[in-house]
């Protein structure tokens, strides 16, 4: 999400607030105390103000709860949490990958609405037991009925609420696939998408009316990701049973550590043109590391010839080189995440394969789509 702005940690985890989140505590906080005020008269100053702006922080505090029950139980999974974000609908725990089985994705999706719901219940029980009344029940009864909405909607059955992550886990465990559960989801999550949208459209259109207007939004929220979603989705299914090995660039940019510089020049520079960075092997094909056209630069030219390619070549970070039989769709994700345009493909003996380009993938898919259609 861009335009964030990092606050700091939560529990280690990194917390970001979305501009758009200050508009919403704003709303909120003057909508509530004006509520407070109507109902309380007796209300001097500016408290209602400062009651209204505690109750805001505390509704967000309850989003932000929500979150951490999903990032608690990823981290138990081994799964390293990125961000939590709050942002105009709500709040967003990004998390660095999906849970390696439909039961642990079941739980990570579920842990939400069940903080929700605690928080509820102890908001509820706070309520009774301490007789509360005048403005701290009113608070007090807000924010259980809040926790309660944010659990029951977050349980609707379509992406991105966890209700359709837990959908998706469900089909996941009966079909083996985990791409099924989020072409299921993402459509009942756009059928959603689209009820809100008519809710707030209509009223709109027939009687001028604005009281659904937030509902508008959020259609189009629960639309745009739905439909990102199963783009997605439609992705894997491409991909899938596919290994890094299956896109390998044909005639990659590979050269022998024994080649003297001006050997490295005039047999592949000459022949290799478009590619700028060459891996480095040995005799036997190990990887060694990589050479880029800039690297000579650094070296006189008047050297080439008694300079040696593995004198020049530098090494290659562990975290752009993947195994030949890792799943393509983890390949994919590690492009994403490490915003890279190839990956360096190795045996589990260290011997290289070559190199797979992002571009490569592309055009794969683009095939598979036009063989689809053909």
């Amino acid at each position: 999400m861009n335009n964030t702005i990092r606050v700091g940690n939560l529990f280690g985890i990194p917390f970001y607030i979305h501009p758009s989140w200050f508009l919403v505590l704003g709303l909120v906080t003057w909508s509530y105390s004006s509520g407070l005020t109507a109902q309380f008269p007796q209300l001097g100053g500016g408290l209602p103000l400062v009651l209204g702006l505690m109750t805001a922080l505390l509704l967000f505090g309850s989003v932000v709860a929500h979150e951490l029950g999903h990032s608690f139980v990823a981290i138990r999974q081994g799964i390293d949490v990125k961000s939590i974000t709050l942002f105009i609908f709500g709040g967003l725990a990004s998390l660095e990958k999906e849970s390696p089985t439909p039961a642990a994705a079941f739980w990570v999706a579920i842990a939400g609405p069940i903080v929700s719901l605690m928080l509820f219940a102890t908001a509820t029980a706070v309520g009774v037991a301490t007789a509360a009344s005048g403005p701290l029940a009113a608070i007090l009864g807000l924010l259980a009925s809040v926790n309660l909405t944010l659990a029951l909607f977050n349980l609707i059955p379509g992406l991105p609420l966890d209700g359709g992550n837990i959908l998706k886990a469900i089909v996941w465990k009966i079909t083996g696939k985990s791409y099924k559960g989020v072409v299921v989801a993402s459509r009942i999550g756009q059928i959603f998408g689209w009820l809100a949208i008519a809710s707030g459209l209509i009223p709109l259109l027939l009687l001028g009316s604005f009281a659904n207007f937030w509902n508008l939004l959020i259609g189009f929220f629960l639309l745009q990701n739905a439909g990102n979603a199963a783009q997605f989705a439609r992705v894997q299914e491409k991909l899938t049973g596919l290994t890094a090995a299956d896109v390998v660039t044909n005639d990659s940019p590979i050269v022998k550590a024994n080649l003297n510089l001006r050997e490295f020049a005039d047999q592949r520079l000459l022949n290799a043109q478009e590619y700028r960075r060459f891996l480095v092997t040995d005799e036997q094909g190990q990887l060694l590391g990589a050479i880029s056209v800039d690297d000579l630069r650094t070296i006189p030219n008047t050297l080439w010839a008694e300079t040696q390619v593995i004198k020049v070549m530098k090494p290659i970070e562990q975290s752009t080189t993947v195994r030949s039989d890792q799943p393509l769709l983890e390949v994919v994700q590690l492009l994403e995440t490490k915003k890279l345009s190839a990956l360096t493909v190795i045996r589990d003996n260290g011997l290289l394969v070559g190199i797979l380009e992002k571009a490569a993938i592309i055009n794969l898919l683009q095939k598979k789509v036009q063989t689809k259609f053909a």
